[in-house]
């Protein structure tokens, strides 16, 4: 009995020491989703939060939920050398509140409450007028977006040349990184180019 209670409390700390919580957000989550069926976002929610506690997902994982392979629902994850799947969004989040969370356990005197943190654990935060504040997109998030907007946006050139600028547009600082990814679609597309004239001996022109 007493070692049947052991393995019992040892099982209920092993589970309260997995971190309950990362960073969800629902504009992305919805954008990204626009296209799937009410029942293709609940498998697909089911198992970021799957991968959120085991760290990987296996075949065997993606299969129970889907049932049958579902295009729309396995293009969010990826596979990696060892048969793991795995969405890269919720990995990046996932390792960065790891991260902060290990820094906090090595330093208890912080001061900062844990609603604060859930407020701006986010590092890439730059203050524009009026207290508003522009949050700069990782290199996954801009992948992400592109990937969805099918928009075949160089994710890689678009971040440098904005992080270059400083996240200035002209002179004013950047408010909306999906909005200025909507804009370079438009200006940065590759020129059609006109057909040209072909003249025959006849003196005939075709196009």
């Amino acid at each position: 009995m007493l070692n049947i209670f052991v393995v019992f409390v040892g099982i209920k700390l092993k589970i309260m020491s997995k971190d309950p919580a990362v960073l969800f957000y629902t504009s992305d989550f919805i954008t990204g989703t626009l296209t799937m069926t009410d029942s293709q976002r609940g498998k697909y929610i089911i198992l970021l939060c799957l991968q959120h506690q085991q760290g990987y997902l296996t075949q065997e994982d993606m299969m129970n939920i889907c049932k049958t392979y579902d295009e729309k629902i396995f293009s969010k994850f990826t596979k990696d050398n060892l048969g793991y799947w795995y969405n890269e969004r919720m990995k990046f989040e996932s390792d960065k509140r790891k991260k902060y969370s290990e820094s906090r356990s090595k330093n208890r005197n912080i001061s900062k409450t844990y609603d604060k943190h859930m407020e701006n654990e986010n590092e890439n935060i730059i203050k524009l007028d009026k207290g508003v504040k522009f949050q700069k997109p990782s290199l996954i998030e801009i992948k992400q977006y592109c990937n969805d907007r099918k928009n075949n946006v160089d994710s890689n050139k678009w971040f440098d040349f904005y992080e270059s600028k400083g996240w200035m547009i002209g002179k004013n600082k950047m408010k909306d990184w999906k909005a200025a990814i909507r804009t370079w679609e438009k200006t940065n597309e590759p020129e059609i180019k006109k057909p040209q004239s072909i003249t025959v001996s006849n003196g005939q022109n075709f196009k």
